[in-house]
């Protein structure tokens, strides 16, 4: 519990986070530590806040059982835009369908202030996901369903979910530029595509952005997709930012998961992997006191630190984390600190956790 406590007494406390990185200057909200204007990054040619706010949690079946209540979801979503977050992920699958309901309730009356970002590639029985599906009639109908429940003429960033071996990658891009042409959709992207599905997907319709996982503990993009992105002008999105709350240091080695949460099923989470992985947690929490922020907050900043065109999309249900993870986009790096952490991490032999050589398949 102290080390929870110590959480919630620096949220009291409003422990500011040095100078922000981005376009826009940075007024650090007392309260919070929280920019009030808060910055921009680009994703290919899309503009959009530093730090989003991924809406996957928000569903019923991800990570919180009860569900969320529905209202305080939309009252969140609304406060992330008043704190300055201008970019929302969701997905068709999330539900299915009730995140980007949700998304669709809290942006309507601001939806020519954000950016909403929605995935494809699954098909149902009626609520029931059966399997991947990119075939472009099945696209073309994630498309329309997508755009009803986000209340929405146009989805600003469509990503290809996971990719579907049936179906080449080509054929999806095609039907996205379709999609673009016709109105309905503004820029392309992919999740967890492997270096040469992304270059084959960029000569059919230009690729905005590659979600995927991508974190201090989690940092297998490193090998080969970050360079790839950085050679097209592709932006990078990575989800599980701050891996499942592990990095946000309100967890240890002895805190054990079990079904329905989802966590369950995460190899790096289970209770051997989590006394193996302690050593990372503790240089986390050695150098967010060192920074004067929390551990969420130095994760996710140090990831802004490694490309200026990384945009994290920590999830969160609760009001004061949302506050602390945006205050992510206040911490910086000296190139010193940044060799020092980079050296500290490559020395600690982490379980559970992606091989290098897996980015080179669609994951």
């Amino acid at each position: 519990m102290e080390r929870i406590d110590s959480r919630r007494t620096f949220l009291a406390t409003g422990i500011a986070a040095g100078v922000g990185l981005g376009t826009a200057s940075l007024l650090p909200d007392q309260a919070t530590g929280a920019p009030v204007n808060y910055p921009h990054r680009r994703l290919g040619s899309l503009e959009v806040s530093a730090i989003g706010l991924g809406c996957m949690s928000m569903a019923p079946g991800f990570y919180n059982v009860p569900p969320p209540d529905r209202r305080a979801m939309v009252s969140l979503i609304r406060n992330a835009v008043d704190r300055g977050v201008t970019f929302f992920d969701t997905a068709e699958v999330y539900g299915p369908f009730i995140s980007e309901e949700i998304v669709g309730e809290a942006l309507s009356p601001v939806r020519k202030q954000v950016v909403i970002a929605s995935k494809f590639g699954f098909a149902y029985d009626g609520n029931r996901t059966t399997g991947r599906d990119s075939r472009p009639e099945n696209i073309r109908r994630a498309a329309e369903g997508c755009l009803k429940r986000l209340r929405t003429d146009v989805i600003d960033l469509f990503y290809l979910h996971r990719v579907d071996p049936k179906v080449p990658v080509e054929d999806v891009a095609g039907a996205v530029k379709e999609l673009i042409r016709a109105g309905k959709v503004k820029h392309f992207g992919l999740s967890e595509a492997a270096p040469q599905t992304i270059r084959r997907a960029h000569k059919v319709q230009a690729v905005a952005a590659l979600q995927t996982e991508y974190s201090l503990m989690e940092r297998t993009p490193e090998n080969e997709i970050l360079a790839t992105c950085e050679e097209l002008g592709i932006g990078f999105v990575p989800w599980g930012p701050v891996h499942r709350g592990y990095l946000s240091g309100v967890f240890d080695e002895s805190r054990r998961f079990t079904a329905p949460d989802r966590r369950a099923s995460v190899p790096s989470l289970t209770p051997e992997a989590l006394k193996t992985n302690m050593p990372l947690l503790a240089l986390v929490r050695d150098w967010a006191k060192r920074k004067g922020v929390t551990p969420a907050q130095f994760s996710l900043g140090w990831l802004l630190a490694q490309k200026p065109w990384i945009v994290p999309i920590p999830g969160t249900t609760n009001p004061a984390h949302l506050a602390e993870n945006l205050g992510g986009a206040n911490v910086r790096f000296s190139s010193a600190e940044l060799a020092e952490i980079r050296a500290g991490i490559s020395s600690i032999e982490l379980q559970g956790v992606r091989k290098p050589e897996s980015v080179r398949a669609d994951q």
